[in-house]
Formats: structure tokens, sequence, C-alpha cells
């Protein structure tokens, strides 16, 4: 019996802090939130590295995110690994992902597009908000804090499930320096 209890207290201890191994998710309570609600514009802040959904102007849920490994400059070019900035719409969704979920967000705009080829490069494109790569969704607290992408917006796979519920197809999307 006091092994058992030994045992019992010992796996108390290691639970606890296994629990500290991965961040806590910024998403906000359910209980802020309004049934059925949608997300009809997304705000993502680069330099907090912050994602809020709104519904009009009800802030829904607020997450930290991951950007591309490029740096906070604004995406100029495919390859530089940066998370663009300006005014999108998220354009489809793929539920086969190799990340996971992912919601695309419309860019480039013909704007970008346009300056893009006037210096003579390529914009890019397939700029995703998503989760982790398959197979690596146990791993978050590794990816938590780290720009690991190519350019995209990524969260958890359980943050990524709750954006995939709340948020609308055509929400708009702002990406903030």
């Amino acid at each position: 019996m006091m092994r058992r209890r030994a045992v019992m207290a010992m796996l108390g201890v290691v639970g606890l802090a296994l629990a500290g191994c991965s961040a806590p998710s910024t998403a906000s309570p359910r209980s802020e939130r309004a049934e059925g609600m949608l997300a009809d514009r997304i705000v993502v802040e680069k330099a907090a590295h912050r994602m809020t959904l709104f519904a009009g102007e009800r802030k829904l849920a607020t997450y930290r995110v991951s950007l591309g490994r490029g740096g906070l400059a604004p995406k100029v070019r495919q390859g530089d690994r940066r998370t663009p900035e300006g005014d999108y719409r998220i354009t489809g969704r793929n539920p086969r992902s190799a990340y996971h979920l992912s919601l695309r967000i419309g860019y480039p705009t013909p704007a970008q597009s346009a300056q893009a080829r006037a210096g003579g490069v390529d914009p890019g494109g397939d700029i995703m908000i998503h989760g982790l790569p398959n197979g690596r969704g146990g791993m978050a607290a590794l990816y938590r804090g780290q720009d690991w992408t190519d350019g995209c917006i990524a969260v958890t796979d359980a943050e990524m499930d709750e954006i995939w519920r709340l948020t609308r197809d055509g929400a708009a999307v702002r990406i903030l320096p």
C-alpha cells in the first residue's frame, strides 16, 4: 500500500512537470465566444506573433503564431521565406494539407504581383494559415515560439481545428508588421 502511494505521488509529480512542457494556448476561453458566431475577419500582428479572429467587432479568439523563417520583413519574392503583409481574403480550404489543415490566404494581390514583376521577381504564393506538419502534432512545444514556415502562419493542430471551425469562407485577413 505504501509503495502504491509512492508510485501514485511520483506519477502526479511527473504529470505536473510534463504539463509545463507544452505552452498553453492563448485562445480565448470558450465562455467568451457566442455560439454559432463565425470569424469574418482575421488580424495577424507579425511583431507580436499574434493572430486574432473577429466576428464583426467581437473578438472570438487569439492565438500565438509561428511565421516565416525569413524574418519579419514583408514577403517580396518566392523563396524569401517571409510572411506577407497587407489585406487579403481566405480563398480556400485544404482538409488534406501536409500541415494538418490549412486555410489559403489570397496572396499575392494584383498590386503585389505587379510590383514583383516590375522588380523582375516571382512574388510566390501558397500562403496559408495551417497546423503542424502531419505526424508532428505531438511535438507542438518544439514548434511554439519558433518561426519555421516558408512564409505561412502556423498554430498547433488543436488550434487549427478550432480556427477551421470558427472561420467563414471569404473572411478578411489583415497581416500587419
